[in-house]
């Protein structure tokens, strides 16, 4: 018997009591909380971003350009990479600030490779959707947010959210999302442990991640 057929073998005989047709188990069970109020929702949000080591900064839409650009400099970024549906007016404020400011565009006029986007200090990008309970942004790669890589590869990554897309819990984001798009669930900085418990960041991703806030 071959590796398969064993696997195989061990599932029909572990599943020989189950009786229930497939697909025949009616709705799958939902889980889910709801916020005392939006406002409530936010705090969540923003106390759960900050829980997982992000920093955190709540402003109006006018400061978004100069809280980006401060969220760069205290990381000491020289050179940033904007996606090209980025905000104009918060890329302004980038040039302004004398940061180098990119786009995914490689010599040969295809998209950056990886070693060369792995010379950018930062990126910044829009969202999709933050999950106040878990603390979680969403991206959906759409043109603000730019391809997977990007938020990836770079050391820093600074991330914008408006205060209407963030959701209470996990089911309310997933009704948002498309499914056949690709995605992004970003929850801290990257970090993993070692066998003796003690924490890495940066292995598989940016070692920070800045949250700008946006409210009205």
């Amino acid at each position: 018997m071959s590796a398969r057929e064993e696997i195989l073998s061990r599932l029909r005989t572990a599943t020989r009591d189950v009786t229930t047709p497939a697909g025949s188990r009616g709705e799958i069970p939902r889980i889910a909380t709801v916020g005392d109020s939006p406002g409530a929702t936010l705090e969540l949000f923003a106390e759960n971003v900050a829980d997982y080591r992000a920093t955190v900064q709540r402003c109006s839409p006018a400061d978004v350009g100069g809280v980006v650009a401060a969220a760069l400099a205290r990381a000491a970024a020289h050179t940033v990479l904007v996606p090209t549906g980025l905000d104009p007016a918060w890329v302004s404020s980038l040039r302004d600030s004398g940061i180098r400011v990119l786009a995914d565009e490689g010599e040969d006029g295809g998209p950056l490779r990886a070693d060369e986007l792995d010379g950018i200090d930062a990126v910044v990008t829009a969202a999709r959707v933050g999950i106040a309970t878990t603390g979680t942004i969403v991206l959906d790669h759409e043109p603000d947010q730019g391809r997977r890589a990007l938020t990836l590869v770079p050391d820093q990554h600074v991330c914008v959210v408006r205060a209407d897309q963030v959701v209470h819990d996990v089911p309310d984001a997933v009704a948002l999302l498309d499914p056949s798009r690709p995605l992004t669930w970003i929850s801290g900085p990257s970090a993993t442990s070692d066998i003796e418990l003690d924490r890495v960041e940066g292995v598989h991703g940016p070692r920070t991640l800045d949250v700008v806030l946006v409210e009205p």
